[in-house]
């Protein structure tokens, strides 16, 4: 799997791009029975204590760009803001309390935010907490067995730093597009199994009796 050459295009996004991309997300979710956002934060390297997001990764699946928003670096924007708040939409992370309390810090907030980490768990686990590498090898990819071993402790520090390395942004936008990827085939699958019950449980049909004889008008 050749994860830098499916993601080569990815830029990290100021306000400007910023507009053209949510647009492009708010068209293609508004055909979406389910309106599945996979997100990610990376944070600046202030004190755990006082830390707030530098950057802000979202997702809609492979078709469409990755996007990175800088928070650290932007100006304060109402359209990404709105978008985050929006009821319409399921933003789906992987242990998300810790990036729940960063977002606070600088007054953000995500309306509908589900935690793959709390919501399915790996058949057999042996861990008491399964990653993200963990789930997306198993429902995606073994590629993504050892994602979180792509980057550096030292490289970590630099979130907010301008720009980013291609490093970074691969990491990143690999983080959203697995919580994406995840989400969106454990709710294809829900709804396969869903639709199989009530078919089963449905009374058969019966068919319709069709007339071969020489007189039948309608062959």
């Amino acid at each position: 799997m050749a994860f830098a050459d499916e993601y080569q295009g990815v830029e990290a996004h100021g306000n400007t791009k910023l507009h053209v991309i949510l647009a492009q997300y708010e068209r293609h979710l508004s055909l979406q029975r389910h309106k599945i956002v996979g997100i990610d934060l990376e944070y600046n390297n202030e004190p755990e204590a006082t830390q707030k997001p530098a950057l802000c990764q979202l997702s809609i699946g492979k078709k469409h760009p990755v996007l990175l928003f800088q928070l650290s670096a932007a100006e304060r924007c109402t359209v990404f803001d709105n978008f985050l708040a929006d009821p319409r939409y399921t933003f789906v992370g992987f242990s998300i309390d810790s990036d729940k309390k960063r977002l606070d810090r600088v007054n953000l907030e995500v309306n509908n935010f589900v935690d793959i980490q709390k919501e399915w768990r790996v058949p057999e686990a042996t861990k008491e907490l399964d990653s993200l590498g963990d789930v997306s090898g198993m429902l995606i990819d073994d590629y993504y067995n050892n994602m979180k071993k792509k980057i550096t402790d030292d490289e970590h520090k630099h979130w907010a730093t301008l720009p980013l390395s291609m490093r970074h942004i691969e990491y990143a936008a690999k983080d959203a597009s697995a919580a994406y990827e995840i989400w969106n085939r454990i709710t294809l699958t829900q709804d396969g199994l869903r639709r199989a019950k009530l078919e089963k449980e449905e009374p058969p049909k019966k068919r319709a009796r069709t007339s071969w004889g020489w007189g039948d008008t309608n062959w």
